[in-house]
């Protein structure tokens, strides 16, 4: 755990999964990247899901970005990805924070993709039934135009997309969209970054600190191997505005920015070394519980 700005902020593993180590690097070639990674047999490179907590005693609330792949799962779908949950990771993190899942207040979609949004819903009964949301009294924020692009989305992408695992959100009454290209957020302390290339409107946390704030990248820069501007993935819709993003956040590194990953197994976040030849890993941070 550390301290940026009024927030105490701890990355939660909350399961697994694996995708093709091709797709999650497009054209940089496996001789580049097999070194870093946990390939198995069948090419598929081993990606943890991670929530991103922020806890803001003073006003009492309790902020999640992202929450992993959930257990809502048919067989045939889990062995293709190979898909591990932790159900008990985050209440068990929270528990030490002197926390409950009851005491969640804002539940941050950066985007629907089912490795990011599973934990939003859970079986109701039996698997394979009803869901109902697992945050019942949180306040759920998405950017409208990915919402739009969620609920009815391209061929190109829409495997991506599980509507058993967002689609009740609206109906429940616990859904907050968020418009235009510079929304306001909801709590003090924290903004939002937009980001346009792994997916309409990826809409990011950003923690505010005068000397270190903090950016939690999402499939942005899903992890720490993907720091180099054009180590982007296969996955992005729009992999050349995937590249200017990035280096605009590297640029921002320069002056103190801390990255947090969603699905890096070495680290949950990084001071990053933005200049020289390339980017790179400076101090690997220690955001557990």
């Amino acid at each position: 755990m550390i301290e940026v700005g009024r927030f105490e902020v701890f990355s939660v593993v909350t399961g697994s999964i694996r995708l093709d180590g091709g797709a999650m690097f497009g054209v940089v070639p496996r001789v580049l990247w097999q070194g870093t990674e946990d390939v198995d047999g069948m090419n598929r490179i081993l990606l943890v899901t991670r929530t991103l907590v922020a806890v803001d005693r003073e006003a009492g609330r309790v902020m999640l970005a992202d929450t992993g792949v959930g257990n809502k799962w048919r067989p045939n779908e889990a062995r293709r990805y190979a898909v591990e949950d932790r159900p008990e990771a985050l209440e068990d993190a929270l528990r030490k924070h002197g926390l409950s899942a009851g005491d969640v207040t804002d539940v941050v979609i950066t985007h629907a993709h089912f490795d990011h949004c599973g934990g939003l819903t859970e079986w109701k009964a039996e698997p394979g039934g009803e869901v109902r949301v697992r945050y019942p009294g949180a306040r759920h924020w998405v950017h409208e135009k990915h919402w739009q692009h969620a609920v009815s989305p391209h061929e190109r992408d829409c495997a991506s997309f599980m509507a058993r695992d967002f689609s009740i959100l609206e109906d429940e009454g616990v859904l907050e969209k968020v418009r235009g290209d510079a929304p306001d957020a909801p709590m003090e302390g924290i903004s939002w970054f937009l980001s346009h290339g792994h997916t309409p409107c990826l809409l990011l946390p950003l923690i505010e600190d005068p000397d270190a704030p903090l950016l939690f990248t999402g499939d942005m820069i899903p992890t720490s191997t993907h720091l180099p501007p054009l180590w982007v993935m296969a996955y992005d819709l729009e992999p050349l505005v995937t590249i200017e993003e990035k280096k605009k956040v590297l640029g921002m590194c320069r002056s103190g920015l801390i990255l947090a990953f969603p699905h890096d197994r070495r680290m949950g976040g990084c001071i990053v070394n933005a200049t020289g030849k390339g980017p790179r890993v400076e101090t690997p941070l220690d955001l557990d519980p």
